[in-house]
């Protein structure tokens, strides 16, 4: 990776200004996210309360999760809540360690649940 990106995989790229979160709009959208307007970064068991087996979208309209079919076999879910809207956004890594290694480079804390 490059200090312009730090980390990047199929589902999730962390730039120098914020995370790019890629199919989070029908039917392929990037949802781009300042760490400026990043509240908290929740990292949860993947379980059934916790969004393991929502796919993509929402099933309590208070969370919305960006497509990952394979959401199920993933090590973690992350949880953001942002300064600039009421709804949080799901989303999964490919590598979670790596991902969480930038995201506190950035100078955000990752909670744990």
């Amino acid at each position: 990776m490059d200090e312009q990106c730090p980390y990047s995989d199929s589902l999730v790229e962390v730039s120098q200004s914020g995370i790019h979160i890629r199919n989070y709009y029908f039917p392929f959208g990037t949802k781009f996210v300042k760490f400026s307007d990043i509240l908290s970064v929740e990292k949860k068991p993947p379980t059934l309360s916790n969004g393991k087996w929502r796919l993509w979208g929402t099933g309590d309209f208070r969370t919305w999760f960006s497509k990952d079919w394979r959401r199920p076999q993933r090590s973690c879910i992350f949880l953001l809540s942002l300064v600039t809207q009421k709804m949080r956004i799901g989303f999964t890594v490919e590598n979670s360690d790596k991902f969480m290694e930038v995201i506190k480079s950035k100078g955000l804390k990752i909670e744990n649940s």
